[in-house]
This record gives structure tokens, sequence and C-alpha cells, in this order.
């Protein structure tokens, strides 16, 4: 079963969360450390319970464990042993359902009633996070497939014993990954993923392989439940959702950063965000063909909330 489209079959949109650096940095931590947000999983969790929940707030219909940047190599080079950082990788999607669990309980029965509890995916970051060098955005790679599937192995496996609802395989800059990544993933066929790519423009991932390359390859696997962009300029958003359409027939999901603009050299952002400008922008993704929707990189509840203000949730007829 696809997770994701009695969402989009009765409210026209599943909505993800947004950026979770970006809240945390709003909320005063310091994230430059290679560890990224996975730091506060030491350091203050509780921080990150308090995002994932203003996230729900805002009318997410998912939320995205703090996996992300989590890595079993990550956690083990600041001291922990691999039991401790296995420990601590689970934590992470165990922090958001908790989250998840108690928004969810403290609605009042009718609000409920004219809901869809929302999931939790598990967010498999590429190798590039743990590499913490921007190659998310340059696709330089020094690994090949077979090496990519056993640096995810262990932590794909971690994840798989979670209670989260789906698989993100998010940010993903290299075709090789993707392909080891579907290979992990029907090594756990009670597993369903998304898979999400971040591009150099329109038509191209970037390490310069046509997206519609990607999502032919990654449609004959019936557990991919939807496959899209993340982490990429909402200006080539259209042309790359066009793309996909010509390539498959599974739920695109998109999720580009704010419209601002990353420095890799100077590790900074350029620009400005705008929430309703955002809101806008979804709902033309939608009429293009983009059916779940959210935010990455420096978006915010802000940005979440104009999007679900364009896709409000709508009574189920065995509720009325």
């Amino acid at each position: 079963m696809n997770p994701i489209k009695p969402f989009v079959d009765r409210n026209g949109a599943f909505i993800l969360d947004g950026g979770l650096a970006t809240q945390l940095e709003a909320r005063g931590e310091d994230l430059g450390d290679t560890l990224w947000s996975a730091r506060l999983l030491l350091d203050d969790p509780a921080l990150i319970g308090q995002v994932h929940a203003d996230y729900l707030l805002a009318g997410a219909d998912c939320i995205i464990a703090a996996s992300y940047q989590a890595t079993i190599p990550g956690f083990m080079s600041r001291g922990l042993s691999e039991i401790e950082a296995k420990e601590l990788l689970g934590f992470a999607v165990a922090l958001a359902v908790e989250e998840r669990d108690k928004y969810w309980s403290a609605l009042a029965k009718g609000e409920r009633a004219r809901r869809i509890r929302p999931l939790v995916a598990a967010s498999v970051g590429p190798y590039a996070a743990y590499r913490a060098d921007g190659s998310e955005y340059t696709g330089k790679y020094d690994l090949g497939e077979a090496d990519l599937v056993e640096f995810h192995r262990k932590r794909w496996f971690v994840l798989a014993e979670s209670a989260a609802d789906i698989m993100a395989c998010e940010t993903i800059p290299v075709f090789d990954e993707a392909r080891a990544l579907a290979r992990l993933l029907t090594e756990t066929p009670e597993w369903s993923a998304w898979f999400s790519f971040t591009c150099r423009d329109g038509q191209h991932i970037v390490d310069g392989t046509p997206i519609r390359e990607c999502a032919s390859f990654l449609s004959e696997f019936e557990q991919v439940v939807a496959i899209g962009v993340n982490c990429s300029p909402p200006h080539i958003i259209p042309s790359l959702i066009e793309e996909l359409r010509k390539a498959t027939d599974k739920l695109i999901v998109v999720y580009p950063n704010s419209g601002e603009v990353y420095d890799v050299q100077r590790h900074l952002w350029r620009g400005e965000a705008v929430p309703a400008e955002f809101g806008t922008f979804s709902r033309e993704w939608r009429k293009l063909g983009a059916a779940a929707i959210g935010g990455c990189c420096r978006t915010t509840p802000a940005h979440v909330r104009q999007i679900r203000d364009r896709f409000p949730w709508k009574q189920s007829d065995h509720s009325r």
C-alpha cells in the first residue's frame, strides 16, 4: 500500500514539513558542525522535538525524522560505540514518532475525525551529508554503487527496525546512490519509500543524469511510492515536474529550498524567502502534477502553513 495516497485522495495533496535545521538555527542553535542538526540528538533532543511539533501545528501531514545527517560512522567519530551510534540513530525516529503521537492524542475527537494521522518518515540522507562538504550540490563522490550500498547498509537496517511509516531517500545527487538505495529497499520488502533528487537544472540531477532516466529506473520498483526533487531552487521545479511526468506514473514529490541560493564556498545562503509566494508556487506545482509538496532548506512552519492553506483538510465521507 502507498501510505501517501490516502492524503492525496482526500485533500488533493500530501503536505510535508519544512527545514529542520532552519528552525533549529532560528531557535538559537549553531549548526556549524559536521553532524549538523544530528548533533542535537546528543546535546538537545527536546529542541528537535519542539521543531517537529512546530511543523505538525503548521499543518504538515508528515514530519521527517532528524536522521538525515545521522550516520553510524559520524557518531562513532564523536566517541560513541557502534551500538550507541545505532541506538542514537533509532532514537531520531522514536523522537519524531513520540511528537506525532502527542500531537494526535491532543486533538479533539472531532478534529481527528476529519484528519488522517500524520506520518513519520525516516530520512535516509545521502553519502554527501556524512562527508559534510557540499557534495550534495556538486555530485563529486569518491564511491561507486557497490560501495554506496555498503555505506548505507547498517543505517538502513537500523531505520528499517524503527516505528517510522515510510523511508525518505532524499537529496540524492548521483544516480549510483539511487541505485544503491533501491537495492537496499528490495532487501526490506515490508517498507515503502520515496526517492528525491537534488538537481542542477530543470532536466538533470546534480551529477548530470537526466531525471527522466532516474524516474524510469525507479518506476520498476513497486516499493517506491513517489519520486521527485528536494533541496533545489523553486524556479526549476515546474520543468522537473514535467520531466518526471514523462517518465513515471508514480506520485511526484517536490520540496524545494526557499528560493535562497547556497554559496558552497562561503557556506551561507543568499537571497530572501517569502512564505506567501512559496504557497502560491505550491498550487502551481500541484496543477503540474506534484502530489506531495513541502519545503527543504530555509523553509519554515510559515511556509508549510501557506501550503496547507491552499490544500485544506476535508471531511471524509464516512465521518460526515
